[in-house]
């Protein structure tokens, strides 16, 4: 079985930016609400059977406290944020695993789920449907990969190495020097992405770095600079790459059957009314029947044999 773990948050976003307004039967916004669950079902259509989607129910979380010029909802549209307990409840119906962060982002519930996902022998891959680089460091061969669904691109470990030029494990580290502006935190003064590269992919973490920099390896350029930007800002490397490194011990489930995609709740009905989406539900019905008509198949065929075959 395959497992895809879904960036809820980012595809939230992604809709109301990309699909026209629309307001449900009580006047709230659910454009974007009713797009991510099109999307979801059309990955069930597609074959999806184990699927978890992690949001971000408030957009802080306990880096907030760590940094306080971390990411915050300030500046968010109103109509978007309120759209998140929305999903969260719609995809439920839907019959959807769904993990709703507040101490911790969607990001850590998505690295547990991984992490987690791929000690089960029963998963033939763990897929993380997100393009967040943040996710890169969740990447393990071929096993754990990263995919673009909107760029329809799939990233294997070795296909991180050639985007960032470092390892998977070595990403928060990359993270923490070049920084990221979307999470809020700026890395340190005098440190690229190619500086970056060239040193991480000789010193897998901050603390492999030789602190002379005659010591370092002659193909990092700049060496003296940048050591004297790292070692004098030490401290705020080390915070920096504490804010970019995934948790990978978020509660998220308990087998990895809990993700299996089972079909709609009868609750589902009165949401596609309140989304003004029939469609929807028409769609996830004929789906589970789908489903239900191919395990039953399945069963037969490796039920017992016939009475004239056990007599052969």
């Amino acid at each position: 079985m395959d497992v895809q773990l879904i960036d809820g948050t980012y595809e939230l976003f992604r809709h109301f930016f990309a699909v026209p307004w629309s307001t449900d039967v009580t006047g709230q916004e659910i454009g974007a609400t009713r797009g991510v669950l099109a999307s979801v079902l059309s990955m069930i259509e597609q074959g999806a059977t184990h699927i978890g989607v992690a949001t971000d129910h408030v957009i802080e979380s306990f880096r907030n406290e760590l940094y306080p010029g971390y990411k915050t909802s300030e500046g968010v549209p109103p109509e978007l944020l309120s759209q998140f307990p929305i999903l969260e409840e719609a995809l439920e119906a839907m019959g959807v695993f769904v993990w709703p962060m507040v101490e911790f982002e969607a990001d850590d519930a998505l690295a547990s789920a991984a992490f987690n996902a791929a000690q089960d022998e029963r998963v033939s891959q763990v897929i993380i449907c997100t393009p967040d680089k943040d996710l890169a460091q969740s990447v393990v061969g071929t096993r754990v990969v990263q995919c673009d669904r909107r760029r329809e691109i799939v990233r294997d470990e070795a296909a991180i190495v050639a985007k960032f030029g470092v390892r998977p494990q070595s990403i928060p580290d990359y993270l923490a020097v070049v920084g990221d502006n979307a999470d809020g935190y700026p890395g340190l003064p005098g440190w690229g992405t190619k500086a970056a590269a060239l040193t991480f992919s000789q010193y897998f973490h901050l603390e492999d770095i030789p602190k002379d920099w005659r010591e370092w390896h002659p193909s990092i350029r700049k060496a003296r600079g940048l050591s004297e930007s790292l070692f004098g800002a030490w401290n705020d490397a080390l915070l920096f790459r504490t804010l970019a490194t995934l948790r990978l011990d978020v509660p998220v489930f308990d087998s990895v059957e809990d993700l299996r995609w089972k079909g709609p709740t009868s609750d589902f009905e009165t949401w596609c009314h309140r989304l003004k989406s029939p469609a929807l539900l028409s769609r996830a019905v004929s789906a589970a029947s789908s489903r239900s008509l191919a395990a039953a198949s399945q069963a037969r065929s490796n039920g017992p044999a016939s009475k004239r075959d056990a007599g052969q």
